[in-house]
C-alpha cells in the first residue's frame, strides 16, 4: 500500500540521483581519474537542476508539506518511507545542490595521487563518490518527514564524512609534518564519536516518541498534539526533547558540544571543509526548527532561556577564538560556531523576524562561508601553509585572489549591502524584541567578527611582500569558475533577499503557530 501526492517522485530522485552517482563514480576504473571528475561533476549539476525544479513546483502559498511521497516500509513498526518539503526544506535542498557542483570544482585536484614516502592518497575516485554520498544523505535528510528515516540518514552520513576528513586531509602538511595523518585520524575519529554519541542520545529519545505516540510519522504526531488527542506528560515531553536537541547541538555545532569543528576543519580540504559546515551541520539547526520546535513545543518554550544563553555563549565565545587564530581555517572554523550562534539564536527567539532571519542566515551562511573557505584554500594551497603569519603583501602579486578573499571575508562580518547582513539584523530584531539583553550581547559578536575578519586581511593580502609569496599567481579559469557565482550571489541577496524570504515566510508562520506563539507587540504603535 504506498501513497503519494506527485506522479513522479521528485523528492527521491533528488536524493537518488546523487546516490547512484557516488556509487557509479567509485566505479570508474583508477586509470581514469578524469574521468571521475567529470561524471561526478555532471552528477552534481544534474542534481541542481532536479532541485531547482523542486524550488519552481513548490507553492510557498499552499500546503505547507508537498510533493509528498508515503510508501509502507516496515509496517510492523509503524515506519513508512515519507518525503515531504516546506519551504525552510526547499531552501536548504537548493543551497545543498548549489554548493556541491563548487565544492567538485574547488577540490578538482585535492585527490590526485601523491607519493610521501611509503603513503599513498586514497583513490581520487573515491573522494568524489564520498561528497555525492554526502549530498545524498544530507537532502533526504531535508525531505524525511519520517522521524526513523530520519535518524537513519542523519546518522549515515557520518560514515563518508568520516573517511573524507581522515582519508583526504589538507596537503598544506603533506611531506611536511610526520604527524600530519595522525591529526587527521584524531580529527576524523573526534568528530565522529561526538556526533555518535548525539546521535544514540536521539535513538533513545526516537524511540520513546514511538513507545508515547505508536508511529514515526512527523505530520501525523504534530496533529496529534494540535488536536489533543496525543497529551504528552511534561517530564515526558522535556526528555524527548532533549535527547533530539542534544544530537542537533553537537550537529550544528552548539557550545560547549563544539570541540570537534575546528578539528575537522583545519585538517580536512577547504571544499571538505565548506562541505562540513555550510551543508553537513545545517542540517542540525534545520532539525531543530522541524523536529524541537513541531514535536515538543511545550519543552521548547521550556528550554528556551538555557539554549538561548548557550547560544550567546556561542557568539561570543566562537568570536573572541577567531579573534585569536594563528591557523586560517580554524579561524574560519571558530568564526562558524558564532554564527551557528546566531542561527539557534534567531531559532529560539519565538518570533517570526528571528526564526526568518534565522533560516536566511543558514543560506547565507553557507554561501558566505563556502566563498572565504574555497579563496582560502586557492591560497593556501600555492603557499603551503594554514599559518597567517606566513603570508603577507598578497594584493599585490594576487589582486583577483585578494579581491575575492575580501568579499568573503565582508560577508563574513555581515557588511550592510552583502546577504549575512539582512539575516544577521533579523535575528537581532527578532531576539531584541522578546529577550532584550540577549540581543544587546549578541550584538558585541559583530564587533569581534570586524576585528577577526579585517585583523586577517591586514596580515595576509597588505603589507609588504613576503618572498615566499612574490611569485604565487592569480586565480586561475576554474578557480573563478568557483568563486564568481558565489560573490555574486552575496551581493544578490544582500540587496534583494526577497526570493528566499518569501518561500521560507509560511513555513516559519507554521513553526510559531506549531509553539503558540505570537510576535510580541511593539511598545510604541507606529503613527497612522
Amino acid at each position: 500500500m504506498s501513497e503519494s501526492s506527485t506522479v513522479f517522485p521528485l523528492l527521491t530522485a533528488t536524493a537518488a540521483l546523487p546516490a547512484i552517482g557516488a556509487i557509479a563514480t567509485a566505479a570508474v576504473p583508477a586509470a581514469r581519474r578524469t574521468a571521475a571528475k567529470w561524471l561526478a561533476l555532471l552528477v552534481s549539476l544534474a542534481t541542481l537542476a532536479l532541485a531547482i525544479t523542486v524550488l519552481v513546483r513548490f507553492d510557498p502559498d499552499g500546503d505547507r508539506y508537498q510533493l509528498t511521497e508515503s510508501h509502507a516500509w516496515i509496517a510492523d513498526f509503524g515506519v513508512r518511507y515519507e518525503l515531504g518539503v516546506d519551504g525552510i526544506a526547499v531552501a536548504l535542498i537548493a543551497l545543498t545542490a548549489l554548493l556541491i557542483p563548487f565544492i567538485v570544482l574547488a577540490g578538482w585536484h585535492d585527490a590526485d595521487p601523491l607519493e610521501t614516502g611509503s603513503r599513498r592518497w586514497r583513490p581520487t575516485q573515491g573522494f568524489f563518490a564520498l561528497i555525492l554520498g554526502v549530498e545524498a544523505m544530507v537532502i533526504i535528510s531535508f525531505e524525511a518527514t519520517d522521524v526513523f528515516l530520519f535518524y537513519i540518514f542523519f546518522e549515515a552520513m557520518l560514515i563518508p564524512m568520516y573517511f573524507l576528513i581522515g582519508g583526504f586531509g589538507d596537503r598544506a602538511h603533506a611531506g611536511t609534518d610526520e604527524n600530519a595523518a595522525a591529526q587527521r585520524s584524531y580529527a576524523a575519529v573526534k568528530f565522529l564519536l561526538y556526533n555518535l554519541v548525539g546521535g544514540l542520545i536521539m535513538l533513545a529519545a526516537v524511540i520513546g516518541l514511538y513507545v508515547v505516540a505508536g508511529n514515526f510519522s512527523l505530520t501525523e504526531i504534530a496533529e496529534a498534539r494540535a488536536n489533543g488527542s496525543l497529551d504528552m506528560a511534561t517530564n515526558t515531553e522535556r526528555w524527548l526533547f532533549l535527547g533530539f536537541f542534544f544530537a542537533f547541538a553537537v550537529k550544528a555545532p552548539l557550545w560547549p558540544l563544539h570541540t570537534w569543528l575546528p578539528n575537522a576543519m583545519g585538517e580536512a580540504t577547504a571544499p571538505v571543509a565548506v562541505l562540513i559546515t555550510a551543508v553537513v551541520d545545517k542540517v542540525g539547526t534545520f532539525a531543530m526548527l522541524r523536529f524541537c520546535l513541531q514535536l515538543f513545543p511545550e519543552a521548547s518554550k521550556w528550554a528556551t532561556p538555557a539554549i538561548l544563553v548557550l547560544a550567546v555563549i556561542s557568539i561570543i565565545y566562537g568570536a573572541l577564538l577567531a579573534v585569536g587564530q594563528r591557523d586560517i581555517k580554524r579561524l574560519v572554523a571558530y568564526a562558524s560556531i558564532s554564527h551557528f550562534g546566531f542561527i539557534i539564536m534567531g531559532i529560539f527567539a519565538m518570533t517570526s523576524q528571528g526564526q526568518s532571519g534565522a533560516t536566511l542566515y543558514m543560506v547565507n551562511h553557507g554561501i558566505s562561508t563556502a566563498a572565504l573557505m574555497l579563496v582560502a584554500g586557492f591560497l593556501i594551497s600555492r603557499r603551503g601553509s594554514r599559518l597567517i603569519a606566513d603570508y603577507g603583501g598578497v594584493q599585490k602579486v594576487a589582486p583577483v585572489l585578494a579581491g575575492t578573499f575580501l568579499i568573503g571575508g565582508l560577508a563574513t562580518l555581515s557588511l550592510p549591502g552583502l546577504a549575512p547582513f539582512v539575516s544577521e539584523f533579523l535575528v537581532l530584531v527578532g531576539t531584541f524584541a522578546r529577550y532584550p539583553a540577549i540581543g544587546i550581547i549578541a550584538t558585541f559578536g559583530i564587533v569581534l567578527a570586524a576585528l577577526y575578519t579585517l585583523v586577517l586581511y591586514q596580515r595576509t593580502m597588505t603589507g609588504p611582500v613576503k618572498p615566499e609569496v612574490s611569485a604565487m599567481p592569480d586565480l586561475r579559469a576554474r578557480e573563478l569558475v568557483v568563486v564568481a557565482p558565489l560573490i555574486v550571489l552575496l551581493i544578490f541577496l544582500g540587496v534583494y533577499p526577497k526570493p528566499v524570504t518569501d518561500i521560507v515566510n509560511p513555513a516559519v508562520k507554521s513553526t510559531m503557530s506549531d509553539v503558540h506563539k505570537k510576535d510580541p507587540k511593539p511598545e510604541v504603535e507606529a503613527a497612522k
